[in-house]
């Protein structure tokens, strides 16, 4: 049963081991798959939240930054000439990490008072953030073929610049407490404000230094290939006996 076969794969892929040749010949049905995932996740996040958009009730905000974020991640990512780079595989590889999320879900504030239930979800919060990008490092190591300080810079210069954008914005802190389910108990000080704060200056400080070494990788990779085309054009024309052009 082809469901059967989705839920073994997801369990393969979540355990950072490579999924079963099905995923190769259905890749349309595994996609669709993995957007209802990212739809679940999206719907268990907001679920118990009073203060959600209806939009965000209907899974729909998810459904829009999986696609946003396999965008921004396919465009930066392919200057860097990493092999079996589409957009279908990196939104489906995107989609693919959304149960994690589904731990937002959990109602720990019915349960535990609002502090205890504050650190819970900061704790799902860490938990997910980590085991996606620890994906996101595989994925770009097995799959795009990627090697050494390549995969470091193609992972975290999106992630930065995602960031980056968002504290612009001047919404970090919506976002967090959007991710966490709940209300910052310790108000404007809070140790996860502070967190989210310390996160964000990060960002900003190494996107300059991940922007010049991926600016560099890039340049080095385009400078090279008309080099081994000249050269192999004057291999050629020795062996055929005519003068190089």
């Amino acid at each position: 049963m082809l469901l059967k076969q989705f839920l073994m794969d997801e369990y393969r892929f979540l355990t950072f081991r490579a999924p079963s040749g099905a995923i190769r010949e259905h890749p349309g049905a595994y996609l669709a798959f993995g957007l209802l995932l990212t739809w679940a996740a999206g719907v268990g996040r907001y679920w118990d939240s009073p203060d959600a958009f209806y939009w965000q009730y209907l899974g729909f905000a998810s459904l829009a930054y999986v696609f946003l974020l396999a965008l921004v991640l396919w465009s930066l990512v392919a200057p860097l000439g990493p092999r079996n780079w589409s957009y279908r595989n990196v939104l489906l590889f995107l989609a693919l990490t959304a149960p994690p999320a589904l731990l937002y879900a959990v109602p720990v504030e019915r349960f535990l008072e609002l502090a205890t239930a504050h650190a819970v979800n900061s704790a799902f919060l860490a938990v997910v953030a980590t085991w996606r990008v620890a994906l996101l490092f595989v994925f770009l190591k097995s799959v795009a073929g990627l090697t050494g300080f390549t995969i470091v810079i193609a992972a975290l210069l999106p992630l930065a610049l995602v960031i980056d954008g968002i504290a612009l914005m001047g919404f970090q802190q919506v976002v967090y407490q959007n991710m966490v389910g709940a209300h910052d108990p310790e108000g404007q000080t809070g140790t996860g404000r502070d967190i989210v704060d310390l996160v964000c200056m990060l960002a900003m400080v190494l996107t300059p230094v991940l922007g010049a070494c991926y600016a560099w990788m890039v340049s080095t990779r385009t400078s090279a290939h008309p080099l081994r085309g000249c050269c192999a054009r004057f291999a050629c024309s020795r062996l055929e006996g005519r003068k190089p052009q």
